[in-house]
């Protein structure tokens, strides 16, 4: 069975055009193509990158975080409570009206102690400035080498500036070492940032997220089995270029240089909104909708990596329009509206209004109440008459 349905997912009509089969795409010494078995390679490379990331945030990010005065702040810790803890983790992190009542019931506490309780505990799961901040380092110097090394690897090829030399002699087209390493750092990287999912920051977008390094992980895949490395190379330097931008922009947002965050932030919007909703449409999808056809007629391969390509475009257009709105805020405003991705910390607003609950409770504030005679001051004097009356007998409304 197994051998069935690897001979069925292997059929040429699926991943070649039609008139060519595998047969066809046989190496030689001299001539080498993408072979599928090499996907597995970026498995190892992944772990390899984690661990390097790891090091790289001990040993360079987190000491840079303390020389440059990013600071975690002190939140207060939630005081043990079995009940309520196991509440938090097996129902939920923010409980409805009805169960605070029951949950206060259960412990003998104020319904407000429970609420605080549930408000602690939820900020000590929040990740600390200083891994947000080293999650940035380590993305920033990854897509800046990624970045240039595509650079590199592309500057001399022939498609970069004509774009139909992608599918010139497609798919006979031979793998180069430089595209197979090149290929290999960017898989390798999408499938460790699956692998660390789980304990990196998390955001609004957490889904959204998700979507995305499936569809990039597939489409890689799926590009350099079918032999669209071509186009596969460009969709990959696309989407550095603006990732360059972003991570230096929440490294000095978490340093609190706002006028350099601003700036980096338009420069980043600048360059997302132009790489994503005017070049990657007709360098990629024009290309590889309309182009590829000059040589080749549709077959399941050619819809299958149009779909994954408009996927990405959709989330494209998503992230546009966050960044669309932070700018028109900025613009209106003058201030930067805090990224609507993130999941921020809740304030101490509660908290102090639990205070002055507390404070008033015991009699230690004084409120101006005003009242059918006239107004009562803190320091306990008189209420004063609504009417003041000047030296001269006249009488001046207060």
């Amino acid at each position: 069975m197994a051998r069935s349905l690897y001979e069925w997912l292997w059929q040429h009509e699926f991943w070649l055009p039609p008139g060519i089969t595998w047969e066809d795409m046989q190496e030689s010494e001299d001539t080498h193509y993408p072979q599928p078995r090499d996907l597995l390679l970026s498995i190892p490379f992944a772990l390899i990158l984690v661990v390097i990331r790891y090091a790289f945030e001990r040993a360079v990010a987190l000491p840079l975080s303390n020389k440059l005065g990013v600071r975690d702040k002190q939140r207060p810790k939630a005081e043990p409570n079995p009940v309520l803890e196991t509440f938090y983790s097996t129902h939920r992190k923010n409980p409805k009206e009805g169960e605070l009542l029951n949950l206060a019931k259960k412990c003998d506490l104020p319904v407000r102690k429970v609420e605080k309780w549930f408000r602690h505990r939820r900020n000590m799961d929040r990740p600390s400035m200083s891994k947000k901040f080293s999650e940035a380092c380590w993305r920033f110097t990854f897509y800046v080498i990624s970045f240039f090394t595509g650079l590199a690897v592309l500057y001399d090829k022939p498609w970069l500036w004509d774009h139909r030399e992608c599918w010139t002699g497609y798919p006979q087209q031979p793998l180069q070492p430089s595209l197979f390493w090149y290929y290999m750092l960017e898989l390798s990287f999408y499938w460790s940032l699956v692998f660390t999912l789980p304990f990196d920051v998390k955001r609004k977008d957490f889904k959204e997220q998700i979507v995305h390094h499936a569809a990039t992980i597939f489409l890689i895949s799926f590009s350099y089995c079918a032999n669209y490395i071509r186009i596969g190379t460009l969709v990959m330097v696309i989407h550095d270029a603006s990732d360059c931008f972003l991570e230096p922009t929440k490294i000095f947002n978490y340093m609190k240089w706002k006028k350099t965050c601003d700036s980096l932030f338009m420069i980043f919007s600048a360059v997302f909104l132009i790489s994503r909703l005017v070049i990657y449409p007709y360098t990629v999808l024009y290309n590889t909708y309309y182009y590829s056809m000059e040589i080749f007629q549709p077959f399941f391969g050619y819809y299958f990596v149009n779909v994954l390509l408009i996927i990405l475009q959709l989330l494209h257009v998503f992230w546009s329009c966050l960044i669309i709105r932070m700018v028109y805020k900025f613009i209106c405003q003058g201030t930067m509206e805090k990224d609507m991705r993130s999941d921020t910390e809740e304030s101490d607003k509660d908290e102090e209004r639990d205070k002055i609950r507390e404070k008033e409770k015991n009699g230690m504030t004084y409120f101006s109440n005003v009242t059918s005679n006239g107004y009562i001051q803190r320091n306990g004097s008189k209420p004063l008459d609504n009417r003041a009356h000047l030296a001269n007998g006249h009488a001046k409304e207060r």
